[in-house]
């Protein structure tokens, strides 16, 4: 079977797993819904352009009035729907779940570039401090009560960035960026990044149980507009690393039969790190520090097609938004709700160790 049928079949299918697993977490909540009427709602909410209609003008300088082009959208079906149903769906549920959906493609997708990356299946998507980065700027904007543009997620994407940038620059000497000096680097940002957390964790007074939250992972809250910016600024680095999944393969060779073979290994290692470390940052900035998705589903994923990263990586991107949707509706779905976070560490942790237990850790 060629490569493309096998990334074709792989991901149809998980896509299909995961359109499963959001009907039946929408259905699932303080009101339960029937997972056919859940169906319906979302059958319901998808639009179709019809056509285009000539609305009101718009007046431009030297021209005069013009009038204004606008799609005309239409639903397909019109199923009988209680409309309680449907509020709770579309405007309390769907936002958190397609929010889950995204951090877990996006984590799971940084998780898999850097095992690859490094070489080492226990790598994450945090190996060079950009959770611990975002997390500073998120603290620091609760605690002090910063006030910026884009609020505490633009703060927690902006420093998540930075400090991945610094790691970069601490680990380059002579236009090449070794990767245990990259490793090593990350290890001593994160760690003098934790002592910023736990000295800002002193000073946050009655905001410690909102810092606390946010470190622990949460998606409660979540609104259309976290979900369209995810939504936004995903596609294109997912298409640029998916372009660059050969050059992946070709470096778990060694730097130096990479090179041999035609591949411009510096520019490479830069593109892929920089790339990872947006997607990270942008998930962390609106979900908080979730453990364990780029960890465990990578890794699930390689022993199940391969380390091939032309197939692995929208695989393991598919397959993490189906465990985070999962693990979210767990989370919620108690008495009281508990941040996503312990979770999926409670999930990841003793299956990662059942990995480790009965089969031997698949390098990548």
């Amino acid at each position: 079977m060629s490569v493309r049928t096998r990334a074709t079949t792989w991901s149809l299918g998980l896509s299909g797993l995961l359109l499963l697993v959001v009907v039946v977490s929408a259905g699932i909540g303080a009101v339960t819904i029937p997972p056919r009427t859940v169906a319906a709602i979302l059958a319901d909410a998808v639009p179709v352009p019809v056509g285009v209609s000539l609305g009101g003008a718009t007046v431009l300088p030297l021209v005069g009035p013009v009038p204004t082009p606008t799609l005309e959208f239409v639903s397909p079906f019109a199923f009988s729907v209680p409309r309680p149903a449907r509020i709770i769906v579309l405007s309390v549920r769907l936002p958190r779940i397609l929010l889950a959906a995204l951090v877990g493609f996006a984590l799971a997708t940084a998780g898999t570039v850097m095992q690859g990356f490094f070489r080492n299946p226990m790598a994450d998507p945090s190996i060079v401090g950009v959770s611990s980065g975002a997390a500073v700027g998120a603290v620091a904007t609760i605690v002090l009560s910063l006030s910026i543009p884009f609020g505490l997620e633009g703060a927690a994407f902006v420093s998540a960035v930075v400090t991945a940038f610094v790691v970069y620059l601490l680990a380059s000497e002579n236009g090449r960026t070794p990767v245990a000096t990259l490793l090593l680097a990350g290890v001593a940002i994160q760690t003098f990044l934790g002592a910023v957390i736990s000295f800002l964790l002193l000073q946050s007074g009655e905001s410690l149980r909102q810092v606390v939250f946010w470190l622990m992972g949460h998606l409660a809250g979540a609104t259309w507009s976290e979900v369209g910016m995810l939504a936004l600024v995903l596609p294109l680095p997912f298409v640029v690393l998916l372009v660059h999944a050969r050059d992946l393969n070709v470096l778990l060779l060694g730097e130096e039969d990479a090179h041999a073979l035609g591949i411009e290994v510096e520019r490479t290692k830069q593109l892929l790190l920089a790339t990872a470390s947006v997607v990270t940052a942008a998930a962390v900035s609106v979900s908080g520090v979730i453990g364990f998705v780029g960890l465990v589903v990578p890794h699930m994923l390689r022993l199940l097609v391969g380390p091939d990263h032309r197939v692995l990586l929208p695989a393991s991107a598919l397959a993490g938004a189906s465990f985070l949707v999962a693990t979210d509706t767990v989370a919620r779905s108690g008495g009281a709700e508990i941040p996503v976070g312990v979770v999926t560490a409670a999930v990841g942790a003793p299956f990662f160790l059942y990995l480790l237990r009965t089969r031997e850790v698949r390098s990548p």
